[in-house]
């Protein structure tokens, strides 16, 4: 009989960005090269910018800032 799973062994996963190597189970025993890594990924070590693209986060600030002071008065009253 034929046998119908792949074959399930360990493998290595190599981040470009910065070297990291992860040791996983696969079906692919060659092995993973990956450009970003949860090590190296902006999202995961808190260092991502925000990038403001034609000041829209000023205009965002500038609007809600607005409201926020209009409606500050009124709840005094």
């Amino acid at each position: 009989m034929k046998p119908i799973h792949p074959q399930y062994e360990s493998c290595t996963i190599l981040c470009t960005g910065c070297n990291t190597a992860y040791e996983t189970r696969s079906t692919n025993v060659k092995g993973y090269h990956v450009e970003i890594c949860s090590n190296c990924h902006p999202f995961f070590t808190g260092k991502q910018r925000l990038l403001d693209t034609a000041g829209r986060v000023e205009r965002f600030n500038r609007k809600y800032r607005k409201d926020a002071a209009a409606a500050a008065p009124a709840e005094k009253a």
